[in-house]
């Protein structure tokens, strides 16, 4: 998760007046909170035009026979007021699977001299503490004290642009020597004065050596689409894959509050049309037209039905709670979120939490 600082204007669409989401803390509010009209069809997610796109299959809340349980974790980024070492302990005795770790200044810096043997000391402490990892690169300032999330792949500056991709190759490396199931990364916001054809170009030449390492490590790259940047939906996530000629090390990272927030799909069919792609999942409460990642309970989206896609799709990563922005009280919501997951499960799967 990139946190830029775009925040789109609100408009209608899935996700608003939902009910039977699971309520934090407390009981559930309603019996489902599906978007089928009695003895209709899927009701249309309208797109950001007016226009309306159909389900590419028909939403349910139970897992197909044989689904893949989820594994949860939480991003440190979300807990950057913690020493790595005790944000890790935290998790594992909260009963979360794994860790979405970004690396940074506070926690792994990934420009430090002694990177490698960090990394080994890590790779023991998360195989004592049970946790698996995946690596997030969405730090603020690491490589620039002054540019938020600078620079970018998109920089007109060939050399700066030579420095997001010396994180990432790092991070691929890192993510080798842990056994990390994924990276993650994005594409930046487009430079003014920068027209689309020229960024499109930049982003795909400054990936392909990424690609290369990660091919060669066997750790997926895993692109998120993020609100006001280059690469901002699926659709321009299959556009990237394309004219990369669909690479195998090329990955999508679905953050479920993005889904949300500006898809023309409902996150749960999002996820299904997403699900061939899948190589590391964010997730959090949005509402809709407002990027602005929110604990659970306190956005608009219908969890249930979101797990169960997931669960269909034989996703097999880590699905990691990101919330950046709630790192003053981040043990409290590590805290509430995993219970909150898990008694979503339970009701995507017909259960009674």
């Amino acid at each position: 998760m990139a946190d830029p600082d775009v925040r789109p204007r609100a408009v209608p669409g899935p996700g608003d007046d939902m009910t039977g989401r699971v309520a934090r803390p407390g009981p559930i509010a309603g019996p489902g909170g599906d978007t089928t009209a009695p003895g209709g069809p899927p009701r249309l997610a309208a797109g950001p035009n007016g226009t309306t796109t159909a389900p590419l299959a028909p939403p349910h809340s139970t897992p197909a026979p044989g689904a893949t349980p989820l594994r949860f974790g939480y991003g440190t980024n979300g807990l950057a007021d913690l020493r790595l070492d005790d944000a890790l302990t935290l998790l594992a005795d909260l009963g979360y699977d794994g860790v979405g770790l970004t690396l940074d200044h506070m926690h792994l810096d990934p420009l430090a001299s002694d990177l490698a043997e960090r990394t080994r000391r890590l790779a023991h402490r998360l195989d004592a503490l049970g946790l698996t990892v995946t690596i997030e690169t969405g730090a603020r300032y690491v490589l620039d004290p002054r540019r938020k999330h600078g620079p970018s792949l998109l920089d007109p500056d060939p050399d700066d642009r030579a420095r997001r991709v010396d994180l990432l190759v790092r991070a691929v490396q890192v993510a080798a020597d842990l056994g990390a199931h994924a990276v993650h990364c994005f594409s930046g916001v487009t430079p003014p004065g920068t027209d689309p054809d020229t960024a499109w170009k930049r982003l795909a030449e400054t990936l392909t050596p990424v690609l290369d390492t990660a091919a060669t490590a066997g750790i997926p790259l895993a692109i998120e689409p993020e609100p006001g940047h280059l690469l901002a939906n699926l659709a321009d996530f299959h556009h990237l894959r394309t004219a990369l000629g669909d690479p195998a090390a090329l990955g999508l990272t679905l953050d479920i509050g993005h889904c949300q927030c500006l898809e023309p799909l409902s996150p749960a069919e999002c996820v299904r049309a997403a699900g061939p792609w899948l190589r590391h999942m964010q997730i959090e409460d949005m509402r809709r037209g407002v990027h602005e990642h929110l604990p659970f309970g306190d956005g608009d989206i219908d969890f249930p039905p979101v797990l169960a896609a997931l669960a269909d799709t034989g996703y097999q990563g880590l699905t990691v709670v990101e919330l950046p922005r709630h790192s003053h009280a981040g043990p409290h919501f590590a805290e509430l979120s995993l219970p909150f997951l898990h008694q979503a499960v339970a009701l995507s799967q017909g259960s009674t939490p």
